[in-house]
């Protein structure tokens, strides 16, 4: 092996975002309204909870859509980011396999979360807004979300779930630092926590009511909007500056991914790398790429969940979207993967799913730290809780590869560094990380609030 990493110079950035829609024979149907679930032919809500642009985005059915000038100066900063060839932890587990990865935590806030958090700020600060509301699982959200609020001086107002407020406090403090006001959610500033609050006060929350403090909060407070880090399609657009720019550099590899794996919570990041490759098996130039989006077993929409209606938010004030779901009112277990303890999945992805053309599959938390331990060990990246369900994926097919003797290429997404979840692997050494065992009856009571949406 004669090179470990793959640089491109900042000309070789993209200059516009690939939209998956204009390539899928069958893309989601369109939203349904939260109150009265018919389809939102119309794309505006009443009032439109994104700026503008961002709606018409989300709408759009056209291939390629620009980035602003603006947006790619601030990318600048850290893209393009490196891709490496994992040569030191192919040895490590004898495997034929040859592992590339993606490195998204060069980026200031430690993921590839700001790569929509720039674009979204940018969008807000052309419409004259104040601020965002948002909502924050782990913390990898809203701290990119910060960021790129300061950068257009604009305010930033984040709802982050309880549990990983209390586990990840260096996540809160990133926030603050640049300038984020940060509060736990459930909380007791919206009707919405206030609610959940009276019923159980000792709840560890979820992503979903995070959602719809925020989404609150950005209705009722004037100049501000509400921001979304995953789920919608404007987002995974804008997460495909990950995938174009690893092309190119699987090309300078002489490489072409078999097998394509990202970790999904709402499934920005693995869209993000495979959608611009998913475009090749869509129109039958790579008929057998793989791609597979990995989940929690604490919140496991995609496995084993139902392809339905569902709100995107516990207190329903959000669209309604075809989608995998373990239902809006689910609370997940307290897993330090925060970000994949969301109800359901991108709309775009579960159609991708449901279509045959990507695959699912859940894991539990200490065979991800098991695997992303022995990453670490061979190449010096301490990565995310979410991103060590990636990497298990990639374990599994690797030693498969040993087993069969196959040369395969996997290419994963490793989307952030674990720099401040260190307390997982500090409970996984101490064997403390438990293993929480997913009744189907919470799965299935939670289903019976689905929307019953007109045919």
């Amino acid at each position: 092996m004669s090179q470990y990493k793959y640089v491109l110079e900042e000309k070789d950035m993209p200059t516009h975002w690939y939209n998956i829609l204009s390539d899928m024979e069958a893309p989601p149907p369109p939203y349904r309204h939260p109150g009265t679930l018919e389809p939102m032919l119309n794309p505006p809500l009443p009032p439109p909870v994104f700026p503008m642009a961002l709606i018409e985005q989300e709408f759009s059915q056209e291939r390629w859509i620009e980035i602003p000038e603006q947006v790619q100066d601030v990318l600048k900063m850290w893209r393009p980011s490196p891709l490496y060839r994992a040569a030191r932890w192919e040895k490590a587990l004898d495997t034929p396999a040859r592992i590339y990865f993606k490195w998204e935590g060069v980026s200031p806030a430690g993921s590839h979360k700001p790569n929509t958090a720039v674009a979204q700020s940018y969008y807000a600060k052309e419409e004259g807004l104040e601020g965002l509301a948002t909502e924050t699982g782990a913390g990898q959200w809203g701290s990119a979300l910060a960021f790129a609020t300061q950068l257009f001086g604009l305010k930033c107002k984040v709802f982050m779930v309880t549990i990983s407020y209390r586990q990840k406090p260096y996540r809160r403090i990133l926030m603050e630092t640049w300038g984020g006001t940060v509060v736990p959610s459930p909380s007791t500033e919206t009707n919405a926590g206030r609610a959940i609050l009276e019923v159980d006060p000792d709840t560890t929350g979820s992503l979903g009511i995070a959602i719809s403090e925020a989404l609150e909060y950005a209705v009722t407070h004037d100049g501000f909007k509400y921001s979304l880090g995953s789920v919608v399609n404007f987002v995974l657009l804008h997460q495909t500056v990950i995938g174009l720019e690893t092309r190119k550099q699987m090309e300078m590899a002489g490489d072409y991914p078999d097998i394509i794996i990202g970790c999904a919570g709402g499934g920005s990041n693995a869209a993000g790398l495979i959608y611009p490759f998913m475009k090749d098996k869509l129109d039958g130039t790579k008929p057998d790429l793989r791609a597979i989006f990995v989940e929690s077993t604490a919140c496991p929409s995609m496995t084993r969940g139902t392809y339905a209606y569902d709100w995107g938010d516990t207190a329903m004030t959000g669209p309604v979207a075809l989608m995998h779901t373990v239902g809006h009112g689910f609370i997940p277990a307290p897993v330090h993967a925060g970000g994949l303890r969301y109800h359901g999945m991108a709309p775009s992805i579960c159609a991708l799913l449901d279509q045959g053309h990507a695959e699912a599959r859940a894991y539990h938390q200490n065979a991800c730290f098991q695997a992303v331990v022995s990453f670490a060990q061979a190449e010096g990246h301490v990565l995310a809780p979410e991103t060590a369900h990636a990497v298990r994926a990639v374990y599994d097919e690797a030693l498969a590869c040993r087993e069969s003797g196959e040369s395969k290429v996997i290419l994963f997404n490793a989307s952030g560094h674990g720099h401040f979840d260190l307390a997982a692997y500090d409970a996984y050494f101490r064997q403390e990380l438990p293993d929480y065992q997913l009744e189907d009856e919470r799965i299935q009571q939670s289903l019976t609030e689905l929307p019953k949406v007109p045919a």
